[in-house]
């Protein structure tokens, strides 16, 4: 027997050795905006999500997520309301509620830890 594999072969040269007939799997590329956009488009036509993934040489979940984004940003540009100063105040506000929030479950729990350190702590004492 001998040893038909080559040293210093890449795992998709490898791959393609263990494999079998099926080709190795082309090198990605970064997909621009404009081919995302077109992928979506041909998703929101109907067509197949496994087929365009295979064809264009990405994941369905990838495809699905461009698919999630593009829908995301059509359905923020019909808002009635423009944005405005309000806006940007209330999604600074909505985060600092967010840190306090965390802050203080943090410290309960931090509370809750040393309680448990002392056997007498949860004792009332007699009147």
């Amino acid at each position: 027997m001998t040893d038909t594999t080559v040293r210093g072969a890449g795992p998709a040269a490898r791959a393609q050795h263990a494999g079998g007939a099926g080709p190795a799997p082309a090198r990605r590329r970064r997909m621009s905006a404009q081919r995302k956009q077109s992928a979506v488009l041909r998703l929101l036509r109907g067509e197949d999500l496994e087929l365009v993934s295979r064809e264009l040489g990405v994941t369905a979940a990838e495809l699905s997520a461009w698919r999630g984004a593009f829908l995301a940003a059509g359905e923020g540009s019909l808002k009635t309301r423009p944005a405005d100063g309000r806006d940007v105040e209330i999604g600074r506000l909505k985060a600092k509620v967010g840190d306090l929030t965390m802050t203080t479950e943090l410290l309960e729990a931090k509370i809750e830890r040393l309680e448990a350190g002392r056997p007498l702590a949860r004792r009332r004492s007699r009147p």
